[in-house]
């Protein structure tokens, strides 16, 4: 790819508004973009998350009026809920060193200076304090990496935090596993009549954005 394919595909993105149902994402695109999601990086490597892919018709509808009425989360080919652990414990590090033994050799025992630092950290240090909070900072990891493969693959998302998550929670099931809605992305493909497909990206120039030093 080069860089003008690149920014041929930013400019392409924008948030859509109004998804045509009748489209649907082929499995093939589908499974690359889930394990764009699977890749995301995260702090520590903790990945404090849970991607819902929700398709089911009738409990999409379900969820629209707890999502500002927008259709988007009715209407899209695939519904991708970001759900963020409401704390992290001594388990949740474990689990993460038992995966980095899996995936790189060796064992949790070996890795016992970095257990007791992620302990001291996000379990009982002061940014347990705030854990909710870190970790849907970590999920717009997840959502900008998620939306920007989209783009590239040419398939049209719209982040959402115009929603309850507390009634996401309760439809979900989500409570009982320890997690919190954190972010929304509907995903397919832009109806005919969405007119913001259209319309001129407004962004500040880059001189006012960036600054070189």
């Amino acid at each position: 790819m080069t860089p003008t394919e690149l920014l041929a595909a930013l400019n392409w993105r924008y948030a859509t508004k109004v998804f045509d149902s009748t489209k649907k994402i082929p499995a093939d695109i589908w499974a690359a973009l889930e394990e764009s999601l699977v890749l995301t990086p995260s702090s520590y490597g903790l990945q404090p998350w849970k991607f819902l892919i929700i398709q089911d018709k009738d409990l999409r509808e379900q969820l629209v009026p707890h999502s500002w009425r927008q259709r988007q989360v009715a209407d899209c080919s695939h519904l991708v809920v970001m759900a963020t652990k409401r704390t992290m414990t001594e388990a949740d590090i474990d689990a993460n060193l038992i995966r980095i033994a899996e995936v790189r050799g060796g064992t949790p025992d070996a890795l016992a200076g970095f257990r007791r630092m992620l302990i001291g950290d996000v379990v009982t240090g002061e940014r347990s304090q705030y854990i909710t909070v870190w970790a849907k900072m970590q999920a717009y990891i997840a959502l900008g990496q998620f939306m920007a493969s989209c783009a590239l693959l040419g398939i049209d998302t719209c982040p959402m935090e115009g929603f309850v998550a507390e009634r996401y929670d309760e439809i979900l099931g989500l409570e009982a596993q320890g997690l919190t809605t954190a972010v929304l992305c509907p995903v397919g493909y832009r109806h005919a009549d969405d007119r913001y497909a259209s319309l001129p990206k407004v962004r500040f120039k880059s001189n006012d954005v960036i600054e070189h030093r």
